[in-house]
């Protein structure tokens, strides 16, 4: 994967917990590959809501003393990305408010495609903004609804909100979530002894001992509360039978260990390797990742071709968000920085190179040139997914059209940048052959067809996304 795609948002929400901040701030590790750039954590503890929120990786944000002025037995917290320019503290979340019917606090995963319109009505009708998040858009929502219970302010919002939400809410006597009728990003439930958690992946529910219990259902609201768990389905009809789950989940942003949308994210991973292999034969002597996104789709190639694996690169784990960029002259060297080859596993092999995508190249062209110098005879690149040539509007911030290097070069043009000798993209019918339910995917980055279509308000986001690429639109 090349540097700068980024994943918007990891939820994690625990409800009846006597140490819930301390558990909420462990399932925010799990998921700190959803989002780097900032974490926060919200408790409620019978009387007052209480929030810490903070820049950075959630090590960097909590500590003991932190996390004891945290008390409650009800946590919702949030591992953030942003677009570019919107990575202020002020848009990091849970956004906390306290309104008519009492405190309140949400977490969001996704993106609003009618954000643009809504805000403007709102904003038509007096509504004043604190940040530039579609978030707050659901709050300014609910303080208008004007149902006696908040179940059926939020059913009545939720109905209003196209795009790509999976949502937890903490209100004073209940947790509550909620996934979007297409069902794009990932909501699982799971129970802890008496406590019931909330979590974007099974992977933080594994972190903290919780038993996997299933998932929140596309357009499905569940709500925690003292009496137990129960489900409201607000979507009826059509806009409740259309899912759309992100395949890019499989192929990258999830971890391994979870399981996303009812199926192991590595043992999906190594079916798009083997049929990677049954697509782009070669011969050769070694089949190595590009780590660690990589790792199983080249197990899975080796596996099916027959051609022994190895680890060929190494990763330093420890470079982070701050590091420092090298001056001009050496600034090639900064890819060894992350990864370095191994010589004596390299020198003189025939190497397929397995990466889970390309999207600029840059950084693939990087470590090709790395390999080469390390003393590989001969390169074959071969790619997890199709190649990726448009713009995603539902919680992935993939760069503009214009910088997808499979939108503005051919797979020729593309081989000959990067230098290789071959390359092989896994095709959009392999790609789907891989998962359980192959219609209950969206391929909108590779395959142009948005399965929620934008009318003219969502073509407005869409636009001003691709020419500013500012983040008014991210969670």
């Amino acid at each position: 994967m090349d540097e700068h795609v980024k994943h918007y948002c990891g939820l994690f929400g625990l409800f009846g917990h006597r140490d819930a901040a301390r558990l909420t701030y462990l399932g925010l590790y799990s998921l700190q590959h959803r989002g780097e750039e900032a974490a926060g954590i919200v408790t409620w503890d019978g009387k007052t809501m209480h929030a810490h929120k903070a820049v950075g990786l959630v090590s960097e944000a909590f500590n003991e003393e932190t996390l004891r002025q945290l008390p409650g037995r009800m946590a919702l917290g949030h591992t953030r990305y942003s677009t570019t320019g919107s990575s202020t503290l002020k848009n990091s979340q849970p956004l906390v408010v306290t309104y008519a019917k009492g405190s309140l606090a949400v977490a969001h995963n996704g993106n609003l495609i009618n954000a643009f319109e809504l805000r403007q009505q709102l904003e038509g009708n007096g509504s004043i903004f604190q940040t530039t998040v579609d978030s707050e858009i659901i709050l300014h929502l609910l303080a208008r609804a004007t149902n006696k219970e908040f179940i059926d302010d939020l059913c009545e919002c939720v109905r209003l909100l196209k795009g790509a939400f999976s949502l937890i809410f903490l209100t004073e006597k209940e947790m509550i979530g909620c996934r979007d009728p297409n069902g794009f990003r990932p909501l699982c439930i799971g129970r802890l002894n008496r406590s019931y958690v909330l979590a974007s992946e099974t992977c933080a529910l594994d972190i903290i001992g919780a038993k996997f219990i299933r998932e929140v259902e596309p357009g499905e609201v569940v709500v925690i509360s003292g009496s137990g768990l129960r489900s409201i389905k607000p979507f009826k009809g059509e806009e409740a039978a259309n899912r759309s789950h992100c395949l890019f989940e499989h192929v990258y942003f999830a971890r391994p260990d979870s399981i996303i949308f009812g199926e192991s994210v590595q043992d999906v991973r190594v079916k798009l390797g083997r049929q990677l292999a049954r697509e782009y034969p070669v011969q050769a002597d070694l089949v190595m990742p590009i780590p660690d996104s990589g790792n199983f789709a080249a197990l899975g190639y080796s596996l099916e071709s027959q051609i022994p694996f190895t680890l060929g690169m190494t990763r330093n784990h420890y470079v982070g968000r701050t590091f420092i960029q090298p001056a001009q002259e050496i600034r090639d060297l900064k890819v060894r920085v992350k990864f370095n080859p191994i010589k004596a596993l390299i020198r003189g092999k025939r190497l397929v190179i397995v990466d889970d995508s390309i999207v600029r190249g840059t950084t693939t062209r990087a470590r090709v040139k790395s390999l080469r110098e390390a003393g590989a005879k001969e390169i074959h690149m071969r790619v997890s997914c199709p190649p990726t040539k448009h713009s995603c509007f539902y919680g992935v911030d993939f760069p503009t059209k214009k910088e997808l290097i499979a939108n503005t070069m051919s797979l020729e043009e593309i081989r000959k940048f990067i230098g290789v000798e071959t390359l092989g993209y896994l095709s959009i019918e392999g790609m789907l052959t891989s998962v359980a339910r192959r219609n209950d995917y969206c391929t909108a980055c590779w395959s142009g067809q948005y399965p929620i279509p934008f009318g003219e308000e969502g073509n407005k986001f869409a636009l001003e996304r691709m020419a500013k690429h500012s983040g008014q639109g991210a969670c």
